[in-house]
């Protein structure tokens, strides 16, 4: 506990760097945790550091574009840190990074980390609503903006439109490419000799109770809510995910999915460091290729959130390919058809970044890691399922919403006090909207997830805000109202339907007549409805609101049938 007890004999009783909006816990808080092993006593920098310094020529990340070591990456993201202080950045200051997965993110991320600088963790999806949004509510400096993401979209111009409109954002940083006038990730990261790099870095010290990223939530109206993961505590649940997996530097992991998720840092990004693992990254999703690389590298471990699951199970010929180095695989959902597919130990896991993780080790019997999402990764973390919109518990085995506290639960929003204290119990449990049941398997009461309350949509891990969809829906000039609910799909889990009632005299616009509407309005593609249902009213419920299971119901019946949703409403 070294560095929080300089810091506490210093008089400090916060954060070192500390941003205004942010809820922090107290150094007293922090140290507790620390001597409880919830927290690590790092910072993430320091992580990149001491890895390099313990294994310098081992392999940190590989991608298409070949290997880099940790000594490598070290000193590239020593530079990194160094040009951004040169910029004018500052410890604290927040940086918009919209980038794909390959290793120059790692070279961005650790870059930021050893600053002090705050990723605001988009995805390079979003567009003007979404990502104008984040400048302005986040008081961005600098927006990382990699510049090959998506040939078909000038995605550099498109930061500099977003620069253009924001007071705060001062520079915009292109990765994997150039833009004239415009400072580059390579020139960056190589444009300081390790000595002077260190010797400009030496005082950037982030405590752990110094906000690391900004992450954002899945929510489930207006645009995601802004998460801030504390350095101690974000390190804490990476550590206990490890263990719970059974990972520690000899095992290779293979990451498919996007790198900026909280999944992605807890699952790929920080074990990199802190667990000194190599990582094989993938920048688009092709199962025959995921297999070819697994037999490649000798990787040991992967997973699914999303489709990856689903394309598995589509492979024929898994036979033909070497798969003798893997010994696990971690899935949202199919664990039981993916672990009989594949023929290693399958396990349900559940995560929010909200800072609650559920997993089962490869180790759990069948049952719990195939019909249930485990138990919580950290021994501090304390769970109750109460009866939704009260603080009544639900009886042992019956469904509740999951509400939780622990050494990693979020202490508020970032600049949303409403949002935050309509979120929490009266005794500070997390209410997460998700439904969950318990069961005792193995001496553990694990969990099954069960559904949501919140009114959102998970397309293949994504979130879809259901209600800022809606928002935007409703601006077509032939749509006078419209519900958007989730729909079953084999592949991505759920897509998003509109349920639309259009103005008199008029009909309801195509799925490519509303998409291309709302692409005019600047959302991210994949939130877009992906069905179009015409109905005359919505169904109520007792209290008068439109029925959103209701409507859940009527689209999965037409799927199931292709029964058109106004024959299916009135059965």
């Amino acid at each position: 506990m070294q560095q929080l007890e300089e810091a506490v004999a210093a008089g400090s009783t916060g954060p070192r760097y500390p941003i205004e909006g942010v809820t922090y816990r107290t150094a007293d808080e922090a140290r507790r945790e620390i001597g409880r092993g919830n927290w690590l006593d790092l910072n993430i920098g320091d992580t990149l550091r001491a890895a390099a310094a313990e294994r310098p020529e081992a392999i940190a990340v590989v991608d298409p574009d070949g290997a880099v070591t940790f000594a490598a990456l070290d000193r590239r993201t020593e530079s990194m840190a160094a040009s951004l202080l040169q910029l004018g950045l500052r410890p604290g200051d927040r940086a918009l990074v919209q980038l794909g997965t390959t290793a120059d993110f790692f070279t961005a991320f650790y870059g930021c980390m050893k600053a002090g600088v705050v990723p605001v963790c988009t995805l390079p999806q979003y567009r003007e609503v979404e990502m104008a949004h984040f400048a302005e509510r986040t008081g961005a400096r600098a927006f990382l903006v990699q510049a090959d993401v998506d040939p078909r979209f000038d995605q550099v111009a498109f930061a500099e439109r977003i620069a253009a409109g924001a007071d705060a954002l001062e520079h915009v940083i292109v990765v994997r490419g150039t833009r004239a006038g415009l400072p580059d990730l390579e020139a960056m990261a190589t444009g300081f000799a390790p000595e002077e790099a260190h010797a400009r870095t030496a005082d950037v010290r982030p405590d752990p109770l110094d906000v690391a990223v900004f992450q954002l939530s899945g929510g489930s109206t207006s645009l995601p809510k802004i998460i801030p993961r504390m350095h101690g505590e974000y390190l804490g649940a990476v550590r206990h995910l490890s263990q719970r997996y059974h990972l520690d530097d000899r095992d290779v992991t293979l990451w498919a999915l996007p790198l900026i998720h909280n999944a992605g840092t807890m699952f790929a990004v920080l074990p990199v460091a802190l667990d000194r693992r190599t990582l094989v990254l993938q920048n688009r999703l092709d199962i025959p290729e995921m297999l070819a690389l697994i037999a490649r590298h000798r990787v040991t471990f992967s997973g699914s959130i999303g489709p990856v699951a689903a394309r598995l199970l589509e492979i024929d010929d898994l036979h033909r390919h070497d798969l003798s180095s893997l010994r696990q695989f971690f899935a949202l959902a199919r664990a039981e058809p993916v672990e009989a597919h594949v023929g290693v130990p399958v396990g349900q896991m559940f995560g929010m970044t909200e800072g609650m993780v559920f997993a089962a080790a490869p180790t759990a019997c069948a049952a719990m890691r195939h019909t249930t999402v485990g138990h919580p990764i950290s021994p501090g973390d304390e769970v109750r399922l109460l009866v939704p919109g009260s603080e009544d518990a639900v009886p042992f085995g019956e469904i509740g919403e999951l509400c939780f506290r622990g050494p990693s639960t979020l202490t508020g929003y970032f600049g949303d006090p409403e949002t935050t204290a309509a979120s929490f119990t009266g005794d500070g449990f997390f209410r997460s909207g998700d439904l969950m049941r318990a069961h005792h398997l193995d001496g553990e009461t694990c969990y099954s997830f069960e559904g949501r309350i919140k009114d959102n949509i998970n397309r293949g891990g994504e979130k879809i805000g259901a209600e800022e969809v809606e928002d935007l829906v409703v601006r077509h000039p032939d749509v006078a109202d419209v519900r958007v609910v989730a729909m079953p799909d084999p592949v991505y889990g759920e897509k998003a339907c509109a349920f639309v009632i259009p103005h008199p005299g008029q009909r309801a616009p195509t799925v490519a007549e509303l998409g291309s509407f709302l692409l005019g309005l600047g959302i991210a593609k994949y939130k877009l409805p992906e069905r179009v249902e015409e109905i005359h009213a919505f169904p109520l419920t007792r209290v008068g609101k439109a029925d959103k299971a209701e409507l859940r119901r009527i689209v999965a019946e037409a799927l199931a049938g292709q029964v058109p949703a106004e024959k299916a409403e009135s059965k």
